[in-house]
């Protein structure tokens, strides 16, 4: 298949810290179904971690307490990201961060993304599409491909974001003679935690 047409869906996560398994949590998830380099849907939703949210991690997400208090819990949105998801390859900026809290939270309601469901980091296309760069963070890498950079550290604006950088290292890609899907996944795709679930009930397998 045509890397180019391949439905991708970009996705990230604000957290409470660095490490689910050390008890942090999502806050916020956002995802862009992508189709042709454009954005055809959005998803986004406040996560209430029922613990405390660390002030270094307020600062950094815009996010606070009183935020999260009537905000839906994993258990409650999660399902809905992983049908809004489907069968697309996940996208996003180093996102072995994303797809480990993703992963984990999921393994603690019963449930995990499908075997097959491919992931491709962009931050590896910009490792190697773009050496000369001192600085791979999102924004140091929108800036130097001339994206247009407004809000940031929150989900749904840092997805979109990660959505117009993959477009121009796509044309890239292109560029370079990878277009395929299959070429691209094998160049720049990571392979998703597997975190253990206890008594899965398969009806809530996705």
């Amino acid at each position: 298949m045509n890397a180019r047409q391949t439905e991708y869906v970009v996705f990230d996560v604000e957290t409470t810290g660095l490490s689910p398994q050390g008890g942090d949590r999502i806050v916020e998830i956002a995802a862009v179904r992508v189709r042709g380099g454009e954005i055809i849907d959005s998803f986004e939703s406040l996560v209430n971690p029922q613990r405390d949210l660390p002030i270094e991690a307020q600062q950094i997400n815009q996010i606070n307490e009183s935020m999260l208090a009537e905000a839906p819990t994993a258990d409650k949105i999660l399902p809905t990201i992983i049908n809004f998801t489907g069968g697309a390859c996940l996208v996003g900026h180093n996102v072995r961060f994303d797809l480990n809290f993703l992963c984990y939270e999921l393994s603690l309601i019963g449930r995990k993304l499908r075997e097959e469901t491919p992931a491709i980091d962009t931050l590896k296309m910009a490792k190697e599409f773009l050496p000369h760069l001192t600085n791979f963070r999102l924004f140091h890498v929108a800036h130097s491909l001339g994206v247009t950079i407004e809000e940031t550290h929150r989900a749904l604006p840092d997805v979109k974001l990660t959505a117009m950088v993959m477009k121009r290292l796509m044309d890239i890609a292109t560029d370079q003679h990878i277009s395929t899907f299959k070429n691209l996944h094998k160049r720049f795709g990571v392979t998703k935690p597997n975190f253990k679930i206890e008594q899965v009930n398969h009806e809530f397998v996705f």
